[in-house]
């Protein structure tokens, strides 16, 4: 089953608390997972998704890669598989690069939803959020209580030690 993630977007200066459903329809749901057409056709799918640092990225480390292979002379060699080797990279981090372009521009991950399609995720989320049992981040894990430096402290027991075997010629 595909695993979103779900993000808010930060909230407008001039909008007003009562206007949650026009602030609700600006979440994004990202699917974890290759994405194919981020693999087939890299370039295209940066820029219809607007991720201009990205793309500009990419078109540096392809020309940079590119370049090396002719210096080296391997270029007719290992050109296509690199070529393939980005292509899959791409295509397996392409919601990881989602996400990073989200979190730049003040989206709030809100957590993950699980669901066959987009429309089933997005009923879940929403049902959940409205009923106030929206998917929440892990609270810190409390230290244990430290002991108070007036009390004894524990006393183990006289015999054999927890977690260690007996000899085989100890006596009993």
């Amino acid at each position: 089953m595909p695993v979103y993630t779900v993000h808010e977007p930060p909230r407008k200066s001039d909008e007003r608390d009562d206007d949650t459903l026009a602030h609700t329809a600006r979440f994004v749901f990202v699917r974890d997972g290759f994405h194919f057409w981020a693999f087939l056709l890299a370039p295209l799918w940066m820029l219809r998704h607007r991720m201009w640092l990205e793309f500009i990225f990419y078109a540096l480390i392809v020309a940079a890669i590119t370049f090396a292979l002719r210096r080296l002379g391997v270029a007719e060699m290992a050109g296509g598989w690199v070529a393939l080797l980005i292509a899959v990279l791409v295509g397996i981090e392409a919601s990881s690069l989602r996400r990073w372009k989200l979190s730049r521009r003040g989206f709030d991950n809100l957590g993950v939803v699980v669901g066959d399609r987009l429309e089933e995720v997005e009923r879940r989320f929403f049902d959940g959020w409205v009923a106030g049992t929206e998917p929440s981040r892990p609270a810190p894990a409390s230290p244990p209580p430290s002991p108070s430096p007036f009390e004894r402290p524990p006393v183990a027991p006289s015999g054999d030690i927890v977690g260690l075997f007996p000899q085989p010629q100890a006596r009993p």
